[in-house]
């Protein structure tokens, strides 16, 4: 039997008391042009909030088709649809300094980093959020799979103790996408769908006859467009194929270029030295100045090359932490595996992570995010493998 159409009414209660009974005040929403952000914008208008849709242009290499104009439209068509203000903030060069450039710089030293993390602190929840506040706004809403719980709250607007938590679909949480943000962050910021399911939301989008009902939903990196990343990458980085290595060194094949690759990654390198009835191949290590890559078909060499303690840069903890003992994401999507925390001396922006078994697949560069049970905690960048 069906789930009926939510928890709509639930939804938006949790809206609606979202900022202790700030429903009304004026909210600018990010219309991507798709039906995320424009369910997100009929949730809140339906709510009682003055709601202006924002259409968010960004940088684009010349080199891909151009289709921003496309998503503008169809952000317009959500806002004419909903009768609500429009309008077009241009982030262009905030969005190729303080994200694609960042994401560069570390491909070129043989990190993988998350581009999406970059373009929501950068853009999403820093340059939108400013220039909203500037013209007015109390709150922005985008159109994440994610949701605040607010506990602790202190003259109407200085919200304290709040809560990032996972969304309610499990195939669509982004709350790993969001570490960055701080509480001053969730503090003007909502998420009107996180209380939803796709399928609830595609419902809600047709039954508000916004014209992108059925639109598919976008894919490949933050607001770059669909395209594999060595071919992006090749457009800035000069780069020359090379040698893969087995483990004890020897020459077994070809690659387009070390720092294309991600550790634990099995495809886009050619191994010519095997047999048929050989096991697939997996990137163990990749050597930058050599520009070679070490990979292995036995699983013996993955686990002992698999470490067991990282250290993490950059960390961001939105909560106070209960205890040391928590759960980690190491990927989007990916299982939640126990880990031990060690905390640096006072307010230490590094930590030491320690698995309870060698992780396999572990790339330097990319995010770990810490949970609580629903509870996103925070996270940081894998930056060094402990001995």
């Amino acid at each position: 039997m069906p789930k009926p159409l939510m928890n709509t009414r639930e939804t938006l209660l949790n809206i609606s008391h979202h900022k202790a009974g700030l429903a009304g005040g004026r909210v600018f929403v990010g219309l991507s042009g798709g039906v995320d952000s424009a369910a997100s914008a009929a949730l809140l208008k339906k709510a009682g909030y003055d709601v202006t849709g924002v259409f968010i242009k960004v940088w684009q290499p010349d080199f891909l088709p151009c289709n921003w104009r496309d998503e503008r439209r169809d952000a317009m068509r959500v806002a004419i649809a909903l009768d609500i203000p429009f309008l077009f903030f241009d982030f262009e060069k905030e969005y190729k300094k303080g994200v694609v450039d960042k994401m560069i710089a570390e491909y070129k030293v043989g990190r993988t980093p998350n581009p999406d993390v970059l373009c929501n602190r950068e853009i999403k929840f820093g340059a939108f959020w400013k220039q909203a506040k500037k013209m007015g706004a109390d709150f922005i809403a985008t159109g994440h799979y994610a949701r605040i719980e607010n506990s602790n709250i202190e003259n109407s607007l200085k919200i304290k103790n709040s809560k990032l938590k996972i969304g309610i679909d499990p195939d669509k949480d982004q709350s790993y996408f969001l570490w960055t943000l701080t509480q001053n962050d969730l503090s003007h910021t909502i998420f009107p769908i996180g209380d939803l399911e796709k399928s609830e939301v595609r419902k809600l989008a047709r039954k508000s006859h916004l014209p992108v009902s059925e639109k598919k939903d976008s894919q490949g990196v933050c607001f770059i467009g669909e395209i594999r990343m060595d071919e992006f990458l090749s457009h800035f980085v000069s780069t020359k194929s090379g040698k893969v290595l087995d483990t004890r060194g020897d020459v077994i094949g070809t690659h387009k270029g070390a720092l294309f690759y991600t550790i634990g990654e099995r495809h886009g390198f050619e191994v010519t030295k095997k047999s048929s009835e050989d096991k697939a191949f997996y990137i163990l290590s990749k050597n930058i100045k050599t520009n070679t890559l070490t990979v292995s078909n036995k699983e013996p060499e993955i686990i002992s090359s698999s470490p067991t303690r990282i250290m993490v840069k950059d960390v961001n903890w939105i909560s106070e932490l209960a205890t040391t003992r928590l759960s980690a994401r190491i990927r989007y999507r990916g299982e939640k595996i126990p880990v031990i925390v060690k905390l640096g001396h006072g307010v230490s922006k590094q930590i030491t992570v320690e698995f309870q078994k060698p992780m396999r697949g572990l790339s330097l560069g990319q995010s770990i995010v810490f949970y609580e049970n629903e509870i996103c905690l925070g996270g940081g960048v894998m930056d060094k493998i402990l001995k």
